[in-house]
């Protein structure tokens, strides 16, 4: 008895590891209800007899009611082998009822119900943006989203020759998730850099993902491409990673095209443009971990035109049923058209990035994104330097955004592009290892103090960068490891009793909560050996 218990429970355990990463997946039957928590996704497939000529343009989706009486359209998709799949999630606890709509009658007036219970604790639903803050991002569930990100642009490629399993996926999102990270910038596809590469590179293959030729949204590959037809095991693949990221409470910043990583693109606004674009809203809007982005440098590099991405924003709206966030990395364009993103994103690299920052950020009412701020932290190979390799300097870049009131990436050139080091710490001694914990310390800097209550205030600087809360109760000095020490009018004793506390951004580490000290000048206790912020907490009155 013992040795089955203990099968049965390796069985368990097994299969949770196995169903964790893996979508819900139900084949659809009329006599029996579907249930997820809410915000999770259940894929409801049905499999037809018979070839359909354009599946991957078909009509076809279901129409949802809630108990309640809302209602809501869900698009289905094509995925091969005569699959279709109608992909859903629910932010409402309840009975949903369904009917399928189609130009195939085999798929046609499908009915089922699904029954969504109560969300799993950690799951606080898709990333929302709330009008009475619409300078900062929440979830669903009203929980602040304090977005701190990470550039993987070939994310995708990692596990794609892996059928059974993503490995090296998991372990690098693991990484991500443990040191604060809860957002990865990355491509649907990319192929390759046109850019000189390290010839170190060549010595470890297991590093290189650029210019795959078995992996490619289309028929064909990036060589020779047949844009006839999607690729529906490309997707396949891609849903996995997605899912992996949902199931980590890891948002997907979708770049839905990217034009300077040498992709074979058809024609805009060909037929297989259109049926590429609609697909990828189509098949992953289901997922609350999605926000959606036109295009990698939209407008850069002669590809793309105002009018394209204007289109590719309307098309976007009016197939996504869940109404995702939406933004595109261009400034510029955000800039022209902001009534068009949910919020702005920016590649800022400028000297003068607090202020360019704190410029954006007084200039629009809703969040920005400073998506690149020109440091990339050096690795063991030379893949992409910017302005700034240096870790340290990098991480203040980060900062100069954050206490400008802006969101901000990470970049490690040893996973941003096609050179991905999924396990990094586990490689040679030799190897420059990333910082992840810097990031680790800086989201719990922010646990302890909400960022989206904080508010840049410029006027309070001097030779600090300063972040008041709202309620004047929490003040923040950024200072940096040269300053000898700096004045601060507004902590003196005559403005209130006030505590005082230190944070080191390199270690984490935080001094002792102290009374405030009248004196002329405040003095990191790391002056010279790291950049540092001073804590002050204004002390409640006494009655």
């Amino acid at each position: 008895m013992k040795i089955v218990s203990k099968m049965v429970i390796a069985l368990a355990l097994l299969f949770a590891v196995q169903s964790n990463s893996q979508i819900t997946t139900v084949k659809y039957n009329s006599n029996v209800a579907t249930s997820i928590p809410k915000w999770e996704v259940v894929d409801i497939t049905i499999t037809t007899k018979s070839n359909s000529k354009s599946p991957f343009t078909a009509r076809f989706g279901a129409f949802f009611t809630h108990q309640n009486g809302t209602k809501q359209e869900v698009p289905g998709f094509y995925n091969g082998n005569n699959e279709w799949v109608i992909r859903f999630s629910s932010s409402l606890e309840g009975e949903w009822t369904y009917v399928t709509f189609a130009d195939d009658k085999a798929l046609d007036n499908k009915k089922g119900n699904v029954n969504v219970t109560k969300n799993k604790a950690d799951n606080h639903g898709g990333i929302v943006i709330n009008k009475d803050k619409p300078q900062n991002f929440f979830y669903q569930d009203g929980t602040p989203y304090f977005l701190l990100a990470f550039e993987c642009d070939w994310l995708y490629a990692l596990d794609y020759k892996n059928d059974k399993a993503t490995p090296k996926s998991d372990h690098l999102l693991n990484l991500i998730k443990d040191n604060g990270l809860n957002q990865v910038v990355m491509n649907v596809f990319s192929y390759d850099v046109s850019w000189k590469k390290d010839p170190k590179l060549k010595e470890h293959p297991e590093h290189e993902f650029g210019g795959p030729d078995d992996i490619y949204p289309f028929l064909g590959n990036n060589k020779k491409p047949d844009f006839s037809a999607l690729n529906p095991e490309f997707f396949k693949k891609l849903d996995r990673t997605i899912s992996l990221m949902h199931d980590k409470r890891i948002a997907s910043h979708l770049m839905i095209y990217v034009w300077n990583k040498m992709v074979k693109w058809p024609d805009m606004n060909t037929d297989a443009d259109n049926m590429y674009f609609d697909y990828v809203i189509k098949r992953y809007q289901a997922f609350p971990n999605v926000v959606w982005d036109i295009s990698k440098e939209a407008l850069f590099y002669g590809r793309a035109d105002e009018k394209y991405i204007n289109d590719r924003i309307v098309r976007a709206r009016s197939n996504d049923k869940f109404n995702r966030l939406l933004s595109v990395h261009d400034f510029k364009f955000c800039s022209k058209y902001p009534e068009n993103v949910d919020f702005i994103s920016t590649q800022d690299w400028s000297d003068n990035l607090y202020n360019k920052m704190l410029e954006a950020k007084n200039k629009f009412k809703k969040p920005v994104f400073n998506i690149e701020h020109g440091g990339y932290e050096e690795s063991p190979y030379e893949v992409f330097t910017g302005d700034y390799v240096n870790a340290e300097h990098c991480l203040r870049r980060n900062y100069m955004c954050l206490f400008a009131g802006v969101y901000t990436t990470y970049y490690w050139q040893g996973t941003s592009w096609n050179a991905i080091i999924y396990n990094p710490y586990e490689q040679p001694a030799d190897f420059i290892k990333p910082h992840f914990e810097y990031f680790k310390h800086m989201e719990k800097l922010f646990t302890m103090v909400d960022f989206g209550k904080m508010k840049a205030t410029p006027q309070k600087n001097g030779s600090a960068y300063n972040l008041t809360s709202e309620d004047g109760s929490i003040t923040l000095m950024y200072v940096n490891k040269e300053n000898y020490g700096f004045n601060a009018w507004h902590l003196k004793p005559e403005h209130g009793d006030r505590t005082m506390q230190w944070f080191n951004v390199i270690t984490g580490e935080l001094t002792s909560e102290t009374d405030n000290i009248k004196g002329e000048k405040f003095i990191s206790p790391w002056s010279n050996q790291a950049d540092s912020i001073l804590i002050s907490r204004l002390k409640a009155k006494k009655v």
